[in-house]
C-alpha cells in the first residue's frame, strides 16, 4: 500500500471527528488496477490515528519498486488548505433553482457579448469569461476535504453506509489537478497565465481518466465502511 494523503483535524477544520480522539487521517491506496476488493478496482485503506502517538514525517519516503500505474504513486508535497464555501452540484438542485440559475447565466452570457461588441479589439486573454455556477461557485477542483461531491460524469447515485443504510457524506476528493480551463476562477493567484500542464497536476497524482476520487464516510460512526466513487 502507498501513502496517499495525511490530513491533521488541527489543520483542516472540516475534518470529520474520527473514533475516539483520532484527529489524524491517514489515506493508502494500492497502486494496482486488479487488487481491490471487486477484482478491477482501486484498493482503499483509510486509517485513523492519534496526532501524538504518530511518529516524525519521513523526509524521503519509501518508494515501491514496482507499480501498475504511474498515475498511483504521489510526489511527496506538503498541503497549504484554504477553507472555502461550496455548494451542492448543480443536478442536485430543484428544478425551480436551476431554471433560475440558467436564467442568470444566459444573462451574464449576454450582457458578455454586448462588451465583446463595444470592444471587439480586444484580445481574447484580456476578455473576463462569465461566470458559471458548475464551474466558478459550486464545487472546486483540487483535492478537498468535506463540501459536495461532483457528479459530472455519472448522473447522482445513493452513496448509503453499507453498514447502517445512513446516507454518507463527502469525505474526501482526491482531484487529477487542482485548476484546469474551465475553471478559471478557482486558479490560484501564482498559477494565473499558466498552462494547467503540467502545473495544476503538483501531486502527480492521476485518477481514472484525469478524473477525481470521492471517498465517502458514514457520519455516525467514522469506523463504519468508506465507499467511493470515480468522477
Amino acid at each position: 500500500m502507498l501513502a496517499l494523503a495525511q490530513v491533521y483535524r488541527r489543520d483542516v477544520p472540516d475534518l470529520p471527528v474520527g473514533p475516539g480522539d483520532c484527529d489524524l487521517l491517514q489515506v493508502f491506496w494500492c497502486p494496482f488496477d486488479r487488487h481491490g476488493p471487486t477484482g478491477y478496482g482501486m484498493e482503499l485503506d483509510l486509517r485513523w490515528r492519534r496526532s501524538w502517538e504518530a511518529a516524525e514525517v519521513l523526509v524521503a519516503p519509501p518508494q515501491p519498486q514496482l507499480v501498475g500505474f504511474e498515475g498511483y504513486v504521489p510526489e511527496p508535497c506538503g498541503l497549504h488548505p484554504e477553507q472555502v464555501v461550496t455548494y451542492p452540484f448543480a443536478g442536485l438542485l430543484p428544478e425551480d433553482l436551476c431554471a433560475r440559475i440558467d436564467a442568470w447565466e444566459d444573462a451574464l452570457m449576454g450582457e458578455n457579448l454586448g462588451e465583446e461588441d463595444e470592444e471587439a479589439e480586444e484580445s481574447d486573454e484580456e476578455r473576463a469569461e462569465p461566470v458559471g455556477y458548475q464551474y466558478d461557485l459550486s464545487i472546486p477542483p483540487g483535492w478537498r476535504v468535506g463540501g459536495f461531491a461532483s457528479w459530472h460524469t455519472t448522473d447522482p447515485y445513493p452513496m448509503d453506509c453499507p453498514a447502517c443504510a445512513t446516507p454518507m457524506e463527502l469525505l474526501l476528493t482526491v482531484d487529477s489537478s487542482e485548476w484546469d480551463g474551465g475553471s478559471g476562477s478557482w486558479t490560484p493567484a501564482e498559477d494565473r497565465g499558466l498552462t494547467p500542464h503540467p502545473f495544476a497536476k503538483p501531486t502527480g497524482v492521476t485518477v481514472g481518466r484525469w478524473g477525481e476520487l470521492n471517498i465517502f464516510a458514514c457520519p455516525t460512526d467514522p469506523e463504519h465502511p468508506h465507499c467511493s466513487s470515480i468522477q
